[in-house]
């Protein structure tokens, strides 16, 4: 998937399949990646316009849809 790189403390890049529904996300911090799915795009759209990635990932994404790891850290 590709993805966009993004003004973040929290993330380096967002990617997002409409089709799919899966948001496509990596960590700033760790280099991981991590796909959410069944992730609409209106929820989409109010994410990648949000004030704070960061802060929108923890309040509206984290633990609310299921998700998987798709690349780990790069040391």
């Amino acid at each position: 998937m590709q993805r966009l790189t993004v003004q973040s403390s929290a993330l380096s890049s967002v990617g997002y399949d409409p089709e799919a529904r899966i948001l496509e996300l990596e960590f700033r911090e760790n280099g991981g990646v991590w796909q959410y799915f069944g992730f609409p795009l209106s929820a989409y759209n109010k994410f990648i316009n949000s004030d704070s990635l960061g802060h929108f990932f923890v309040t509206h994404i984290k633990g609310k849809y299921p998700e998987l790891k798709v690349r780990y850290a790069h040391y």
